[in-house]
């Protein structure tokens, strides 16, 4: 199987969405509340880079591509560096 084919769910949409509403609902109102105090904090304006990462993620959840949950994760993913163990830290003995 290739990368591009996704793998089908034993489930129809109508029984995962049965399933999941109330938590993908709650989940949407979390996120709206927080959106909601951000713009009425009076505090200065939030990190604009964070916000615009934030707005294009929620664009990527309402458009229809396949594989939104990758593109969501490569969006908020930092770049890989192969030195990356040295810049956090990580003891050499802690590494597999």
């Amino acid at each position: 199987m290739t990368p591009e084919k996704s793998v089908g769910s034993p489930m129809t949409a109508q029984q995962i969405l049965d399933r999941e509403f109330l938590e993908v609902r709650a989940r949407i109102v979390k996120i709206a509340a927080t959106l909601d105090r951000i713009d009425r904090s009076a505090a200065p304006t939030a990190d604009a880079e964070r916000m615009e990462l934030i707005r294009q993620g929620l664009l990527l959840l309402l458009g229809n591509a396949p594989d939104r949950a990758r593109q969501v994760q490569m969006l908020f993913s930092l770049p890989y560096q192969t030195d990356w163990p040295q810049r956090l830290g990580v003891p050499l003995e802690n590494r597999g």
